[in-house]
């Protein structure tokens, strides 16, 4: 027997040797393939990109995993102590793993595998441990995978602190929600910083990482609050906080309010989409979802919300003359309406507005329903608040409202000020339009507005819908006239034309009027946006010399040298528009617009700046009684200062006495330009003062003739008007300022030559050794024609040929 029982010793021992040989070999082999730890130290997540405003309002944020990087010393000691409670209660103690929690994983895990249980494995998973498995391993529930943790935690814990393992885990772990690290799941969860986390919400976060879905605050309410106060008494059983605190957590509901996504400026949309698209494109989509970029735009928050407002209320006013176009939607209110018309989304950037449904239809009014606010969870409030829409109150509707609604019709409407419960009926409208405005010293776009609602339609019509500008392009063709021997006071002809084409058909140019003027100012010409005159002008100058400055102004890249093209007939947008007129205001530098005036990369180093100009002295550490340092402008001069100047005060003649004199009305000095398209299928005013240079456009997605009432003086130029009251409010105003050397000179309008006793005269300034005559050269006019200089009468005999 004794034999016997020897021999089961000696067999045991060897096998048990064997067992334990077996197993180090298998964990040598095992640690020979482990993945590389120290990779850990260069940790760099994908960190979400945040885009803000000139003044630091949070625009928008981009990312594919929402994870903004937390440092362990900026963590709350609250925070902290809620995970270590209930994840891992000896981190600070042990050296990697839990023992205790490993025999017992063992223990049930091979339980579970003799009663045939073949779910995952059973973990018992320190933070160390999860660091390497979030980090350097997979999910896989295996043998294999599991003492390739516990390899890795061993080398972590040698290698790493306390706090740096600590910081990696609270980075990394996933919430919910598209949460990824303690930061961003407090502002996803709760909308708020860490540092502003109570006690329960702490918890609850600590809760989440053992499986989101399980307790989401929506779908299972109740296991997400077992959980949470599971979490509380843990860490009152750790000594973290009294009996007292965990009391007053535990009974508090979980206060969860999801953070909105998009922008945070609801008027913002188009120009937030163009900085996302121009950070894609200058560092691709991984380095924009992940990079962890923080992007300074040029957005002036208040200038955006008035450059919507004004733009809005200009295509509004319009399209209400075209009467009511139809209904949002049509749905059944047999049952519950709140519900019926809680399917129908809202525009989300038009917040004044709301949907209703109509619940009951008389003769000329309608009760309707307001479409019911969501709650938190996303399903439908219990409010069902109703209003009354009177015909009376909707006086751009010239039809009884029974000849236009139905029950169960969706409309929006807004609140009629002074008058509860009584609403005025809105349409979305079918016009669009675009505004950009912009620092014209600097190129900075302070505003952009692409459309009626960025909800309706992402397409930015101030960046990519081509139009033909129409006359608002003529300054650039009078600047190329100005640069090149003309003044404000040469007199071109004005009167029929005929080219003739190079296929052999013929065009004659006219003007808006259909009528002929004779000789006239380039002041006249450009104040009353002559067509005809403009050709001759072209045609004098050449066309290669316009198609040149077209492309120095960025109106165009490439321009056909046709005379057509001197009127505005190709194609270009509202901000390389704008940017051209911003040139002249800011005396003929050549500026390069933007959106965006610095990146910086996670680690705070600028990796883009807009402003290129030179500074010297800027890099003194210390001040030694040095000069101020100096700002040297290295923008190239696309224009001369003095021709700049001239075409400045023409333009400011188009807002005194020529098409854009609604603008007058702001009492400022002002200069601009109007542009109304062929068929009026487009409208435009672009203009500046010295501070600000604002493009307006206005057209149809699809052009189609708008009328021949909707010019640029009387569509765009009202909208230019409504802007720049409200942006320039308690901005004293500034004159333009003319170059030294220029001399002013009062001259005769009429005719160009210097003015006489009695005559009406404008002050005009010319280049040195220019400068008007007693009599005048005429572009266009035959050598026999004969002008009557006294009286200021013209005749003349239609024709092209000789000066005098």
């Amino acid at each position: 027997m004794l034999r016997i029982l020897g021999w089961l010793f000696g067999f045991g021992m060897f096998l048990g040797l064997g067992v334990i040989g077996a197993a180090g070999y298998m964990v040598w082999n095992i640690s020979e393939d482990l993945p590389d730890y120290s990779v850990l130290r260069d940790y760099a997540p994908p960190i979400t990109t945040r885009v803000h405003a000139a003044d630091g309002l949070l625009l928008a944020e981009y990312a594919r995993e929402r994870r903004l990087f937390q440092p362990i010393e900026t963590i709350p000691d609250f925070v902290i102590a809620s995970f270590i409670a209930v994840e891992d209660k000896d981190f600070y103690t042990h050296g990697g793993i839990s023992p205790e929690g490993i025999i017992r994983a063992a223990r049930d895990n091979v339980l579970g595998a003799i009663e045939g249980d073949d779910g995952p494995l059973v973990g018992a998973s320190t933070i160390t441990q999860q660091v390497a498995k979030n980090f350097l391993l997979t999910s896989d529930q295996t043998w294999d995978r599991k003492i390739r943790e516990i390899l890795l935690a061993f080398k972590i814990e040698d290698t790493f602190s306390k706090d740096k393992i600590l910081e990696l885990y609270l980075n990394e772990i996933f919430f919910g929600f598209n949460s990824y690290g303690i930061a961003a799941a407090a502002q996803n969860y709760f909308d708020k910083a860490l540092y502003e986390l109570t006690l329960g919400e702490a918890a609850y976060l600590a809760a989440l990482p053992k499986g989101p879905a399980n307790y989401h605050p929506f779908r299972h309410p109740e296991a997400a609050i077992e959980r949470r106060n599971f979490v509380l008494q843990r860490m009152f059983e750790e000594g973290y906080i009294s009996e007292e605190q965990r009391a007053s957590a535990s009974a508090e509901s979980l206060n969860v309010v999801p953070r909105e996504g998009g922008t945070r400026l609801y008027s913002s949309g188009y120009f937030v989409e163009e900085v996302r698209r121009e950070l894609a494109s200058l560092y691709g989509e991984d380095e924009l979802y992940g990079g962890g970029l923080s992007v300074r735009t040029t957005l002036d928050p208040e200038l955006q919300t008035y450059a919507r407002k004004a733009l809005m209320d200009g295509l509004i006013a319009f399209d209400q003359t075209k009467g009511f176009h139809g209904v949002v939607a049509e749905v059944d209110i047999s049952n519950d309406w709140g519900t019926a018309v809680s399917q129908i989304e809202p525009l989300w950037d038009v917040p004044e507005w709301q949907l209703a449904v109509v619940l009951e239809m008389q003769a000329n009014e309608a009760l309707i329903g307001l479409r019911p606010e969501a709650n938190v969870d996303g399903s439908v409030g219990a409010a069902r608040d109703t209003g009354s829409l009177p015909g009376p109150e909707i006086p751009w509707v010239a039809e009884q409202l029974d000849e236009l609604l139905d029950v169960g019709d969706v409309i929006y409407v807004m609140p009629v000020e002074g008058a509860e419960g009584v609403y005025t009926l809105k349409q979305v409208p079918e016009v669009e339009g675009a505004l950009v405005a912009m620092d014209p010293r600097t190129g900075r776009v302070l505003a952009m507005v692409g459309g009626f609602s960025f909800a309706k339609s992402e397409f930015n019509r101030a960046t990519q819908a081509l139009r033909q500008p129409g006359s608002s392009f003529k300054p650039i063709v009078y600047a190329a006239a100005l640069d090149n021997g003309y003044t404000p006071a040469s007199v071109v002809l004005d009167a029929p034309l005929e080219i003739v084409n190079g296929d052999g058909s013929r065009w004659r140019p006219a003007n808006y009027s259909n009528e002929f003027y004779g000789p006239q100012t380039l002041r006249r010409g450009i104040e009353n946006s002559r067509n005809v005159m403009t050709v001759r002008l072209a045609q004098d100058i050449g066309m290669p010399m316009i198609v040149e400055y077209a492309k120095l102004f960025g109106v165009y890249d490439e321009l056909l040298p046709v005379l057509a093209m001197a009127l505005g007939s190709g194609e270009t947008t509202d901000i390389r528009l704008t940017s051209a007129f911003a040139t002249i205001a800011n005396g003929g530098r050549r500026i390069q617009p933007t959106l965006i005036d610095r990146v910086q990369d996670r680690n705070g180093e600028t990796i883009f700046r807009h402003d290129e100009r030179l500074c010297d002295g800027c890099e003194a550490t210390a001040w030694e009684n040095q000069p101020e340092p100096l700002i040297i402008d290295n923008r190239e001069q696309i224009l001369d200062p003095m021709t700049a100047y001239q075409i400045t005060s023409m333009m400011e003649g188009v807002v005194q006495r020529g098409t854009g004199t609604s603008v007058r009305s702001l009492g400022r000095p002002v200069a601009g330009k109007t542009g109304t398209t062929s068929d009026y299928k487009d409208a435009w005013f672009v203009g500046f003062t010295p501070e600000l240079a604002v493009g307006i456009y206005v057209g149809y997605d699809t052009p189609v003739n708008m009328g021949r009432e909707a010019t640029g003086g009387t569509l765009a130029a009202p909208i230019f008007e409504a802007f720049m009251e409200k942006a320039l409010a308690g901005t004293p105003p500034t004159p333009f300022a003319a170059p030294p050397g220029m001399t002013q000179v009062w001259i005769d309008p009429a005719t160009g030559v210097r003015a006489l006793a009695g005559q009406s005269a404008i002050l005009e300034a010319f280049k040195p050794g220019t400068g008007p005559n007693l009599i005048t050269s005429v572009i266009g006019v035959d050598s026999n024609a004969f002008l009557n200089l006294q009286d200021g009468n013209v005749d003349f005999n239609a024709g092209r040929g000789g000066l005098f």
